[in-house]
């Protein structure tokens, strides 16, 4: 990789805080916090419409294969993650030590479950996302940035949230079926309005690219 390459840089740039917001996802994720009264969720929702805006950003500038690869490098990462937090609780703490191994266990325990559902869910929800993005792409042309963006983040999101959802919640017995089909319903819709709410700033960071990119020409 050329670090004088601008067109490398913005890679580097996006996948940097393409595998920061998955991680960090992973990692916040056992807090759960009710949205609206209405429905709860892993506090980690907030983090995934920007992994997702970070996915068409890549497609858009380095095309499936770049997003492919990256998604591999990223669930790489995710199950390092998994086994040196493994690790970390079957460490006995000290009888000083300002966290405690129940304390420990309790906050990164349930993020283990959501780590081996993301990794199942993100797999699949990413190669439908490149999927139907290109599959838009092809039809649009260059045109149309929001509806590739949107449509492809719509149907992924459906794999994403009830498969993370069900493996994190449902297995360990934190909810029922029907908490889940209610909670991962309206988590959708949540992700999917954050998402659209969101598409002026993929307009935003493309033009930034396209102008950076272009100056390297």
């Amino acid at each position: 990789m050329n670090f004088s390459n601008r067109k490398d840089i913005v890679f580097i740039v996006l996948a940097g805080f393409f595998v920061t917001n998955a991680i960090v996802a992973e990692l916040i994720g056992g807090k759960l916090i009710q949205f609206f009264g209405v429905f709860t969720q892993s506090v980690g929702i907030i983090l995934w419409p920007f992994v997702f805006l970070l996915t068409d950003l890549i497609n858009e500038h380095f095309g499936k294969d770049g997003v492919k690869k990256l998604t591999f490098i990223t669930i790489g990462l995710i199950i390092y993650t998994y086994i040196f937090l493994t690790l970390a609780m079957n460490l006995q703490a000290t009888s000083f030590s300002p966290v405690s191994d129940s304390s420990f266990k309790t906050v990164f325990g349930q993020s283990q479950w959501i780590i081996i559902g993301s990794i199942i869910a993100f797999f699949c929800s990413q190669l439908v996302d490149v999927y139907v993005f290109w599959l838009l792409r092809n039809k649009t042309g260059k045109k149309l940035i929001w509806l590739r963006a949107t449509g492809s983040t719509a149907i992924s999101q459906v794999i994403d949230t009830f498969v993370v959802q069900f493996v994190a919640f449902v297995i360990p017995g934190v909810w029922t079926y029907d908490e889940l089909l209610h909670n991962a319903s309206w988590g959708y819709l949540f992700k999917l309005a954050l998402a659209i709410c969101i598409t002026p700033l993929i307009y935003v960071v493309h033009a930034l690219i396209n102008k950076y990119l272009h100056k390297d020409q």
